[in-house]
């Protein structure tokens, strides 16, 4: 092609690109724009509808001394702390297994038979109904200890935490490029070394990511604590006893006849629904400082 024909295919593309577009696609893009627009709104008449509902029937008794108070006194202490300890167990157990879980798959196992088992049983895990779950490990922890716990309950969100951690931390170790790998390689770096070094510290926001997503959900789950670590109205003795949860208590206390008590279901919601919000909050801003740089 001679100079001054590549010259007119410039000058036609520059044309063709900062033209404006006909009336009729204008008309079609604003059309799609105002359904999508429509559309999401609508997705977000439910969501708006029950925060609304649980913020103007809990707001009204919110109160500081809730927050150290137990159950058994009109307060909510005793289940944030015991929520928080059941959390706390789950993420012990479940976050070093899935983390290097997802490692394995993703780094050392691509095309090993028994990663692709692990894979095909975590991606089975994730649609296990959570009261399956409890039952599971009721018949692992409560029925060999004979009694009900914050491990016993710690152990069934591990079990839903993990191939939400598993499957995310492969995932993000899949997105770093492999130039970084090669490099690595290239400067002497072995297997061990470049994994760890270079590949789980870029994705390290996105495994955190994850991490926090799977928390979020395990504190709002109630039907495994129900069977696991059961619920009390007072301060928990021990690890080895019946613990109180936020769900539970909304769960427990919602058909309850006394106003009081049904008044507490309201607040609780607004403290577990501000919990999930909090993590799921604090994820974003990991996944957004990590786009940034």
């Amino acid at each position: 092609m001679s100079s001054y024909q590549k010259s007119k295919m410039e000058q036609f593309l520059a044309n063709e690109l900062f033209s404006p577009l006909p009336k009729s696609r204008q008309s079609f893009t604003y059309l799609m724009n105002a359904i999508a627009l429509g559309f999401t709104f609508v997705a977000l008449i439910p969501l708006l509808s029950i925060l609304w509902e649980i913020i103007a029937r809990g707001i009204s008794g919110l109160k500081l001394e809730m927050f150290f108070n137990p159950v058994i006194d009109f307060g909510f202490g005793n289940a944030i702390l015991g929520t928080a300890t059941i959390v706390t167990i789950a993420a012990l157990l479940s976050v070093p297994v899935g983390t290097f879980t997802g490692i394995f798959l993703a780094e050392f196992g691509r095309t090993n038979p028994a990663a692709n088992f692990v894979r095909f049983i975590t991606n089975i895990l994730t649609g296990v109904p959570s009261i399956i779950v409890g039952v599971f490990a009721y018949g692992i922890i409560v029925l060999v200890t004979k009694q009900f716990s914050a491990i016993a309950g710690g152990f069934a969100l591990a079990t839903i935490m993990l191939p939400v951690i598993v499957l995310t931390t492969e995932e993000a170790l899949k997105l770093v490029p492999t130039d970084q790998r090669l490099a690595s390689a290239a400067l002497g770096g072995n297997r061990l070394q470049t994994t760890f070094r270079i590949v789980v510290t870029a994705a390290l926001p996105t495994i955190t990511t994850g991490i926090l997503l799977a928390v979020a959900r395990a504190a709002g789950e109630t039907a495994p604590l129900l069977v696991t670590a059961l619920f009390s109205l007072d301060w928990s003795e021990g690890l080895l006893g019946p613990t109180a949860s936020l769900p539970v208590l909304i769960y427990n206390l919602y058909n309850d006849p006394d106003p009081q008590k049904y008044q507490l279901v309201w607040t609780t919601s607004i403290v577990l629904l501000a919990l999930v919000l909090f993590v799921s909050i604090i994820s974003r801003l990991l996944t957004r400082k990590r786009k940034i740089k």
